[in-house]
């Protein structure tokens, strides 16, 4: 094992324009943006927890624009927010989409001297939480967090003298996090997968026919439904959420709450995900505690246009501000929560919502009589829920694991990188 040494991140950059922000705003406007070109990096492709780089959602520039700009960032490059959601960091990995990006005006680039670290153990340290919480104590803003080219200088870092060990390092994190977002991959493909099938049968009524066929395009019988008014296929009628779910409101007290009961308000719920593996500790939990059991589904009340709904993996508590959702037909779990996930539900929940700054939809009188086109026996919901119950399983499994993979990278990052556990 090498000597460790605590140098300044500034100590570690390359030669040359390697530390720079971004253009100025009004050189990087939208009259700017084109469909294709050099893309710009912004604040929705850096985060706070551990994912390198989101390689996607970018807008671009044109070749020429980005070469008066002068603001590249390239294969190993750190990026950080310098406004807004400071503390967010990524390094443009190995296998980026594009041999060459643009920051935006709100974000820092620094480029590390390989002769000194390894960049990918630099991310690494940058993107932990002690890291996080000195960035965020360094803001300099007054109304928007702000973070300058100084701070990132200045930032401390506890490095192994050896590059080869640095190396050793950032592999064994880096395998963690590979698993962490191959896992969140597949759960992203599965979840598309279900709700294609979800809206073929159920919104677009192309359910398989007596014959095998898509029902509507087959020339299947629909019929006008005056509660709907709509088209629907003939013998389907309407049926209200309040008959296939029921809102739980069990309530509980912080000094009633184990310390291992999982803490999941509703900034804790993802959005557009099935389910998390995720949550706070109890001690975190206050007031207007209810609780929740393993696959019930949990509405984000609040903001409910944020479309927070998930299936729950565990048993746990939230708040008031959540929707508890129970199943009258466990088995029914796939299919019931596509009918709560629907972008017609959740705009229809946005519609009912009341209250300006906080919009807040009740269930009670509100959401539970919203009506959904239902076939007249169980037989396709069921159909549906079968498919499609070891997918959502899986899914939830996934979650689960990513949540222990997350545990024991942060239980190793510190003694990696303080020398307590070597790597052979």
């Amino acid at each position: 094992m090498s000597k460790r040494k605590t140098v300044k991140l500034g100590d570690l950059a390359a030669e040359g324009r390697s530390v720079i922000s971004g253009p100025f705003g009004s050189n990087i406007g939208k009259r700017y943006f084109q469909n294709e070109g050099v893309p710009v990096i912004r604040g929705n492709n850096l985060t706070t927890d551990y994912r390198k780089f989101i390689d996607e959602g970018f807008v671009f520039l044109t070749k020429e624009k980005a070469n008066e700009l002068n603001s590249d960032a390239i294969e190993g490059d750190l990026i950080f927010t310098a406004a807004g959601t400071i503390g967010q960091v990524g390094i443009i990995p190995k296998d980026a989409k594009y041999k060459r990006y643009t920051i935006s005006n709100k974000q820092l680039r620094f480029r590390v001297d390989t002769q000194k670290a390894d960049p990918d153990f630099i991310y690494a340290w940058l993107a932990s939480p002690w890291i996080l919480r000195a960035i965020t104590n360094r803001d300099t803003g007054s109304t928007v967090p702000l973070i300058n080219l100084g701070i990132i200088r200045s930032l401390p870092v506890i490095l192994p003298e050896d590059i080869s060990e640095q190396k050793k390092i950032a592999a064994v994190l880096s395998a963690l996090d590979t698993k962490i977002d191959c896992n969140n991959r597949i759960n992203a493909e599965l979840e598309a997968m279900a709700k294609t099938l979800y809206d073929y049968w159920f919104v677009q009524f192309e359910f398989p026919d007596a014959n095998g066929k898509p029902y509507k395009s087959s020339g299947g019988k629909m019929e006008y439904n005056s509660t709907l008014k709509r088209e629907i296929p003939a013998g389907w009628g309407a049926i209200q959420l309040n008959e296939l779910l029921q809102s739980r409101t069990d309530s509980i007290t912080a000094s009633e709450l184990d310390s291992g009961s999982p803490y999941t308000p509703i900034d804790a719920l993802p959005m557009k995900k099935m389910s998390f593996g995720v949550a706070q500790p109890s001690s975190e939990a206050n007031t207007s505690l209810i609780q929740y059991k393993e696959n019930d589904i949990l509405i984000g009340a609040m903001r409910v246009y944020f479309h927070r709904v998930c299936i729950a993996p565990f048993d746990g508590v939230t708040r008031t501000t959540v929707i508890v959702l129970r199943a009258n037909e466990p088995n029914h779990l796939p299919y019931l929560y596509q009918v709560c996930n629907e972008d017609r539900t959740i705009n229809i929940a946005s519609k009912m919502s009341v209250g300006t700054q906080q919009p807040y939809v009740n269930w009670e009188n509100a959401l539970e009589n919203h009506a959904i086109p239902h076939p007249e026996n169980d037989t396709l919901v069921q159909k549906y829920s079968s498919m499609l119950l070891s997918v959502t399983k899986d899914v939830i499994n996934r979650e689960k694991e990513n949540a222990e993979l997350a545990k024991l990278r942060d239980w190793l990052l510190p003694m990696l990188m303080n020398g307590q556990v070597t790597v052979a």
